[in-house]
């Protein structure tokens, strides 16, 4: 790339300087809020690439007014998310923490543990991950629903994908939320929400923390309206010392990495530079942002 564009790099607090004159911005911490801060600087950019799926740390009202291109990282992470959420599945099916802690005590007892085949589960998001997510569940035996924008009756992925979240969630064993951050679907999941799911129902989180209220989960949690939860991502993020969430018997955690297999990194560059070759020679980008959504339209 550098015998084709003048190459800044910059932290968070030189990003305004380094943004004047500048035609491109990969912002590669997708994590960052220091976007919105230096948009003053931006006086010829044409186009924010993010190293991510979700984009909802640089949707803010004067990127989204302008004419500056989004895109993003969509299909890196769509494999690995969905093997982790198969393997969250089959760790609450076959209770393997239990088994360790037993393990742990020196225990030998026997158990019985669940069946995946057969068990439903309602995706509640359409992309690409929840695409790949359906598909690597349906090879276990799991019946898979979506939930999205738009209903439909014969999807290649989910067979029906439905628009109504309170209508679905009382008939699935494991709901799995992969939606895109957006005002819409911000706190979708809450204390009404998991009142409609089944008591014995796990709730697997590889999305954005903001989609949930997160005391009205711990809530379910603790009174058993909800039987589990798995969560890669939360709200707040980090989360704090001393939180419930890390100590509830039910819930497993990860520090958002259910998509960070080995060479993402790299992977994610390697994206970034296939694009921006497609944009130095005037072709169309891929993986750009509807502004208006807040995502790529499936």
């Amino acid at each position: 790339m550098s015998e084709r564009a003048e190459i800044r790099y910059t932290e968070a607090e030189g990003l305004a300087d380094s943004l004047r004159g500048a035609d491109v911005l990969f912002v590669y911490d997708f994590t960052s809020t220091a976007v919105p801060g230096a948009w003053p600087g931006a006086d010829r950019l044409r186009w924010v690439h993010v190293g991510a799926t979700g984009v909802d740390s640089v949707m803010f009202d004067e990127l989204i007014r302008s004419d500056v291109v989004v895109t993003n990282t969509r299909g890196i992470f769509d494999g690995p998310i969905a093997e982790y959420v198969l393997a969250q599945i089959l760790n609450f099916a076959k209770d393997l923490p239990e088994s360790w802690r037993l393990q742990q005590r020196h225990e030998w007892r026997h158990r019985e543990s669940e069946r995946l085949s057969g068990a439903t589960v309602l995706v509640v998001g359409t992309g690409s991950i929840g695409r790949s997510i359906a598909r690597m569940l349906r090879c276990v035996g799991m019946e898979v629903r979506g939930l999205g924008r738009r209903a439909c009756t014969d999807d290649p992925d989910f067979g029906t994908v439905a628009t109504d979240l309170h209508a679905e969630l009382p008939g699935a064993d494991y709901v799995v939320a992969i939606a895109p951050l957006t005002q819409q679907t911000r706190h979708m999941f809450d204390a009404r929400a998991f009142a409609a799911m089944k008591p014995h129902s796990r709730f697997v989180n590889v999305g954005r923390g903001e989609l949930v209220v997160t005391d009205d989960l711990v809530a379910a949690l603790r009174n058993g309206t909800l039987a589990g939860a798995a969560l890669d991502v939360v709200d707040p993020e980090p989360l704090p010392p001393g939180h419930a969430l890390w100590d509830l018997p039910n819930v497993q955690l990860t520090p958002h990495n259910s998509g960070d297999v080995v060479g993402w990194r790299g992977d994610l560059a390697t994206a970034f530079a296939e694009n921006f070759r497609r944009w130095s020679d005037g072709r169309p980008l891929v993986n750009v942002v509807d502004k208006g959504l807040g995502y790529v339209p499936s």
